[in-house]
């Protein structure tokens, strides 16, 4: 062979690899004691890799600040509330909790941030895990006291309670609210087709190339997923479960799922995911699955349609499944 044909060929081969080659950087890591994900499809490598460490870089930071039971900007506030003392907070965590108590107006507290006393006294506010159900004078007194977001008072980039006993725990809302910052950092990066994964709260941007993102819905009790779904540009997905954080007594399941208004964890569902498209995807998926699992089937529809979500799949405590018509059209 002619020794420009052999180069000619040598770049064909080069070139047919390097088209060959999967489009898709995925990077792991443990934030917010889950397991995260991120997934970008079609980006040059080092574009990829840089986008992913922001990304990551982000959940870090939010971790940080808003951890609940070590020191954080949020247990700093707490103490403060605590003591009835009025207290500086940065503008991100002042509109933060502006957003978080307007989806516990919306819910009709049952999604409720406040209650982090509650949750603590549960035993959710630990890394190691709790095997003992607290006394029922103890939590009927956190009960008492309705603790509720409507309760603060957020102005100038300070807040102050009218109850004491509120004690925030953003569990149920960081998540969400991190995917929705994953896609502006990604988007920011010149990133167009990615798929966020923060312990089975997901958030698409763009495509998997020809084809829509597509994930699997956890099945609550058994190995496996429940079905498939396909996620469109800018949709994301939320799932509360009582198999994700929970303890067993005497063959009862507790969950970190907590009823505000009985103070204990409820029981009617084992797992609820929801999908929302809009603004803020990410941040409702996360806070509106939770008053859908703790208010159960018999309310569930029209829950539903009160907060706005029109795809749901929900499984009772019995085990059955309800699913909504403009959800079962999406599922596989």
């Amino acid at each position: 062979m002619r020794p420009e044909r052999c180069g000619l060929w040598l770049l064909l081969l080069w070139m047919l690899a390097a088209c060959s080659q999967p489009p898709l950087h995925q990077q792991q890591s443990y934030v917010f004691g889950t397991l995260v994900e991120v997934s970008i499809y079609g980006a040059a490598e080092p574009q990829a890799r840089q986008a992913t460490a922001a990304v990551l870089a982000r959940f870090d930071e939010l971790h940080r600040t808003l951890h609940a039971w070590k020191p954080s900007e949020l247990s700093r506030l707490n103490t403060a509330l605590a003591r009835g003392e009025r207290a500086a907070v940065t503008p991100e965590l002042a509109a933060m909790l502006r957003d978080a108590q307007a989806l516990s107006i919306q819910s009709g507290h049952l999604f409720d941030p406040a209650i982090g006393g509650l949750i603590a006294l549960w035993g959710f506010q630990s890394d190691a895990p709790q095997t003992r159900v607290p006394d029922a004078a103890s939590i009927a007194d956190w009960v008492n006291k309705r603790p509720r977001m409507a309760d603060l008072d957020i102005a100038n980039d300070s807040v102050s309670s009218s109850n004491p006993a509120v004690k925030l725990d953003l569990g149920g809302y960081a998540k969400g609210r991190a995917l929705d910052d994953a896609v502006a950092i990604l988007k920011s990066h010149g990133i167009e087709n990615a798929l966020v994964n923060i312990g089975g709260n997901v958030i698409a941007l763009g495509a998997h190339g020809d084809r829509p993102w597509r994930i699997g819905i956890q099945h609550p009790r058994q190995p496996g997923t429940l079905a498939a779904l396909e996620l469109r540009d800018g949709e994301a997905v939320g799932t509360s479960g009582d198999y994700q954080r929970y303890f067993e007594v005497d063959g009862r399941r507790y969950s970190h799922l907590i009823d505000p208004r009985t103070g204990f964890p409820a029981t009617g569902m084992q797992s609820l995911t929801v999908l929302v498209a809009g603004k803020q995807a990410g941040t409702r998926s996360d806070a509106l699955s939770k008053p859908l699992f703790i208010d159960g089937a018999e309310r569930l529809n029209d829950n539903a349609s009160r907060l706005g979500v029109a795809n749901y799949l929900a499984v009772d405590s019995a085990g059955r499944m309800h699913v909504s018509p403009a959800m079962k059209a999406r599922l596989r």
